[in-house]
Parts: C-alpha cells; sequence; structure tokens
C-alpha cells in the first residue's frame, strides 16, 4: 500500500444506532461482524497521533427511518462516538459530499487522502467514495471496517451480504478507492 500522508484524515460513515434496525437485515444478516471494533481501533489510532478525523451522521428526512434526529436510534454507536471537539458533518442523502460542508472542511485544512469506513457499503459508503474519486482525493477503503446486508439482486436471487459488500468493492477498486484493511492502515500509520 502507498504510505499514508500525515493529515489523510479518517472518515467514518453513518455508524449510528439506527443501523442495528432489524429492517436492514430482512433478507439475511449483515457481514463483517468485527466491524465496529475495527473502526474503535482506527479512531484510537487517529485520536492518538492528532490526525484528522470526520464522523458523517446521518440525519434522514425520510418519515420511518430509524436515522431521523427525532429518534433515539439517531445516536452514534457507542464505539464510534465522536469526542466533543471532533468534526461532525450531518448529511440527509447518500452521499457525504451532496449538500454538505466536507469537501470546503478538507481542502481548507489542504486534505487529499482519506480513509473511509463505516456504512453501508453498497449505499452511503459507495456513494461517498465514488464522489471523493471523482473530486480527486486518494481513497482508501478500510474493507473490514465496513459492512453490508443480504439483498436479493435485480432479477430476485438472494446475494449474502459477503457477496455484496465484495461486489461493492470490485466496483470501487482501482477507479475510485484503493481497498485496503485495518493492518494495513495501523502498520501505515506507525511509519510515520
Amino acid at each position: 500500500m502507498k504510505s499514508l500522508p500525515t493529515n489523510a484524515a479518517l472518515l467514518v460513515i453513518d455508524l449510528q444506532k439506527a443501523i442495528d434496525d432489524p429492517r436492514w437485515s430482512r433478507v439475511g444478516p449483515r457481514n463483517n461482524p468485527q466491524a465496529e471494533r475495527n473502526v474503535a481501533a482506527l479512531l484510537t489510532a487517529w485520536r492518538w497521533r492528532q490526525r484528522p478525523l470526520v464522523h458523517i451522521r446521518h440525519d434522514s428526512v425520510e418519515p420511518d427511518s430509524a436515522y431521523r434526529p427525532d429518534r433515539p436510534t439517531h445516536a452514534f454507536k457507542e464505539e464510534a462516538a465522536p469526542l466533543p471537539d471532533e468534526c461532525v458533518i450531518g448529511k440527509s442523502v447518500n452521499s457525504a459530499f451532496i449538500g454538505t460542508i466536507l469537501d470546503t472542511w478538507l481542502r481548507n485544512k489542504g486534505i487529499d487522502t482519506l480513509v473511509v469506513t463505516g456504512v453501508i457499503t453498497n449505499n452511503s459508503v459507495e456513494a461517498t467514495v465514488r464522489n471523493a474519486g471523482n473530486l480527486g482525493y486518494d481513497v482508501r477503503l478500510v474493507q473490514d471496517a465496513t459492512y453490508t446486508f443480504a439483498l436479493r439482486d435485480w432479477s430476485g436471487r438472494l446475494r449474502t451480504a459477503e457477496e455484496v459488500h465484495d461486489l461493492s468493492l470490485a466496483n470501487l477498486s482501482g477507479e475510485y478507492a484503493t481497498i485496503t484493511d485495518k493492518a494495513e492502515i495501523l502498520a501505515a500509520l506507525a511509519e510515520r
């Protein structure tokens, strides 16, 4: 893996209690059960080294969403909760770049490398990574610090969460992001 610049920002996308709503797993369970632990390890490493990090919070406007700001499930999961002085950027669509200050915030700090974690791999993570790549950011997507759920494909065939996850990573690999894992990122951090 390429070296990691000292100002690479860690993005944690939508890791809120809403992701535990049983509707997400209605056709099958999620993958990467260790993802929250991996995100927590990355957050600890970023904080210890005082590197930039951004928590992306989904503020749904959908009437029945568990991500609505007026629901208790809107809160961040404990493993990914921001500290009081950390940047939190709300969004109401899948990409963290649409209708938010994220791009301006990053550019004002001279950040051009993003390490992306969070949920859902084939939704908000993929949309954010695609936008980041198109905006010229060097994106490292941490495959074991993100996850998704089983899903029926267009023809009705049930795809496991791992299949959905892997296809999403394949869509992003190369053109939009470098696919990596927690161990590689932590090793890159230790080099500095």
